[in-house]
């Protein structure tokens, strides 16, 4: 049996990422994963876990690690994501969500990291031109320094492993996905379990 890719967004807040996520999840026929989305369909369906992590963003709170990865490891074990595939968007944010990630799909590797990459001038235009309450310029300042100090390093991680691919982030959304979906391609084996 065939199946999608298995990847993991990078980026920083305003990189397209999430828009990215959408596109190629449509279009390679797997599920895309956005925490924020688990986190809010977790408190629809009443789990204390989804409750607890939607108290921390309703209060603008980072969901602690522990929470995180046990609200996305109910997500895998109720639904048959790894078999058809996906594309997660926001997890892994930490090196220990990335060790977790690694634990929770066993022997279901990744095919890809994609990381996004935009300069930060650009993303700090792009969320002013959102206009979002919450996009204010400390709040966004500090967004892009917890990146920095949070997730970067997760380039690292998967750098080390062979499976991080940089793309530019810059220009049309199309343009984008194409080169995406070029990296994609050529790391991708259908037939690998």
């Amino acid at each position: 049996m065939t199946r999608g890719p298995r990847l993991v967004f990078l980026g920083k807040q305003g990189s397209g990422k999430g828009t990215q996520a959408e596109i190629l999840a449509a279009d390679y026929g797997v599920t895309h994963l956005s925490t924020g989305e688990i986190f809010r369909t977790s408190a629809d369906e009443g789990s204390s876990l989804g409750l607890e992590a939607k108290a921390y963003m309703d209060r603008g709170e980072l969901v602690p690690d522990e929470t995180v990865v046990k609200i996305v490891e109910e997500h895998f074990a109720r639904h048959d994501t790894t078999a058809k595939g996906f594309i997660l968007d926001g997890f892994p944010r930490t090196h220990n969500q990335a060790v977790e990630l690694r634990r929770i799909l066993g022997d279901n590797t990744l095919d890809a990291v994609i990381d996004i990459d935009v300069p930060d001038a650009v993303v700090l235009e792009r969320m002013i031109e959102r206009g979002r309450e919450d996009d204010t310029a400390a709040a966004m300042k500090r967004r892009l320094e917890l990146y920095r100090r949070e997730t970067q390093p997760l380039a690292e991680f998967y750098g080390d492993q062979n499976l991080l691919e940089r793309v530019d982030g810059l220009g049309e959304v199309g343009d984008i996905t194409k080169r995406i979906a070029v990296v994609v391609d050529e790391r991708f084996d259908p037939t690998r379990p």
